[in-house]
């Protein structure tokens, strides 16, 4: 299988091209290195196989000719909206990609596209009542991050309707794993405070939830979504909400110092999980790391 990587010098997409390469595809990567980068990608190459590296960004015109020559079976578009970095940095890129993306699969007429979405700022602040959240709750988009993507995930049914171009859309929760940005997720964030011997800081009261999914069950669902999930948007997370002050305690021990505490964040959501249910009727998946099991690889 031919595969081309929108995003795949980051977090998420280093680590499915090693996946990828290890079970004999071909990998195309395409990033602009903004908040990916190159050193992501020095796994992926000891691997073998055959990866390109094209920095490249998706949203110019060379990239309707990379697909074109690659002629790929799956498009991944990952990292479409990073963590870490303001909405109005790149929600005009994430638009922008996200359609030559589609306007490249539909010129091709067979290929697939399997974007990543982020659960969270999808569904919004939904009611304890309502968790762990289904696919069936309405959407409640959380500031521009949530506007964006909850258009971006209109965007594939709309193609998908008009001009045939499958997609599988996959609505993570917070994934953590080896080489994720400290800005980019609060497990790294963490990691790094007990690295570098510094108290982190705490936003809020800690209570706040959230569903925590190692990087390489997201990549097996990344890889199942290739050939399965078509025209759905499926959620994936482990069902379990944990509070962002148990995970500091599981990372720095109970005798460990407390984080600073500062104001909590706007749009903050209290409590988030999602049901995985969909994902292991329609994509065979399920997660097998356990929060505590995934918390001891972060730092490799």
């Amino acid at each position: 299988m031919n595969v081309l990587i929108v995003g795949g010098a980051g977090f998420i997409g280093s680590h499915l091209a090693e996946r990828l390469l290890a079970e004999g595809h071909t990998v195309d990567v395409v990033d602009l290195l903004s908040s990916g980068s190159l050193a992501n990608l020095s796994n992926a190459r000891s691997v073998g196989g055959e990866l390109k590296i094209h920095t490249l960004d998706a949203g110019a015109d060379e990239f309707q000719a990379l697909v074109a020559m690659r002629n790929p079976d799956v498009i991944y578009h990952l990292g479409v909206l990073p963590p870490g970095v303001a909405a109005e940095h790149c929600a005009g890129d994430a638009m922008r990609s996200t359609i030559a993306v589609l306007e490249a699969a539909r010129s091709r007429g067979d290929v697939k596209i399997v974007m990543a979405l982020s659960a969270l700022t999808l569904y919004g602040d939904v009611p304890s009542k309502d968790q762990p959240v289904k696919e069936s709750q309405p959407w409640s988009p959380v500031g521009v991050h949530g506007v964006v993507t909850r258009t971006l995930a209109e965007l594939l049914t709309v193609y998908r309707e008009e001009h045939a171009v499958e997609f599988t859309a996959l609505a993570f929760t917070n994934i953590y794993g080896p080489r994720q940005r400290p800005e980019a997720g609060v497990v790294a964030a963490f990691d790094q405070a007990l690295r570098e011997g510094f108290t982190p800081m705490l936003h809020g009261d800690g209570r706040q939830t959230r569903d925590f999914l190692y990087i390489d069950d997201a990549v097996d669902a990344l890889v199942r979504a290739a050939a399965k999930g078509s025209g759905l948007i499926i959620n994936v997370g482990t069902g379990v909400a944990t509070s962002i002050r148990d995970l500091w305690t599981l990372m720095a021990g109970p005798d460990g110092r407390q984080p600073a505490p500062s104001p909590r964040r706007q749009h903050d959501i209290s409590r988030f999980a999602v049901a995985p249910t969909r994902a292991r009727i329609h994509l065979a998946w399920a997660h097998w790391t356990e929060l505590g099991i995934g918390l001891r690889g972060v730092g490799r």
